[in-house]
């Protein structure tokens, strides 16, 4: 594990799922890899178990079930999007575990997806976890690509 920054006093993020982390900049879909959405990471999952990346709150479950939104007790609005470009699958590969107002932890399963399903429709299968209101740039900018388990603290907000 490391951490992202020098002061040890801010809110952990964990890895959501199992699989390869990466940086935000190295995902396939510009909308994220420029960060107009907001910064964060990525992971290349190696199951479809999706684990909340932080303690908080979900408020928001897209009717596609392709994303997820949770916010931190600090007001972090954090959006979990599984997949690239799935939205168009109208919720066929995904199980939502959650639903709005529901507290989260990261050794709470939120969701699942079919990655075979995803394969076979060409699909990236990157679980994105962005955070959509924060000016974080330098945050996330250390994060280097290394194999994650879930529940592994990836680092820490200030």
């Amino acid at each position: 594990m490391f951490n992202l920054f020098k002061n040890d006093k801010g809110a952990p993020f964990y890895a959501p799922s199992n699989g390869r982390l990466i940086n935000i900049t190295q995902i396939s879909d510009p909308v994220f890899s420029s960060k107009m959405l907001g910064d964060g990471y990525g992971i290349e999952p190696s199951d479809g178990d999706i684990y909340a990346p932080i303690y908080g709150k979900v408020t928001t479950v897209f009717p596609t079930k392709h994303a997820i939104g949770l916010v931190t007790k600090s007001g972090d609005e954090v959006l979990v999007h599984i997949g690239i470009d799935t939205v168009e699958l109208a919720g066929k590969p995904f199980q939502v575990f959650v639903q709005v107002g529901d507290k989260v932890s990261p050794k709470h399963k939120i969701a699942h997806v079919d990655l075979n399903m995803l394969d076979r429709l060409e699909k990236p299968k990157t679980i994105i976890v962005v955070y959509t209101n924060r000016q974080t740039e330098a945050v996330f900018d250390e994060i280097k690509a290394k194999e994650v388990v879930v529940g592994e603290e990836i680092g820490k907000i200030n």
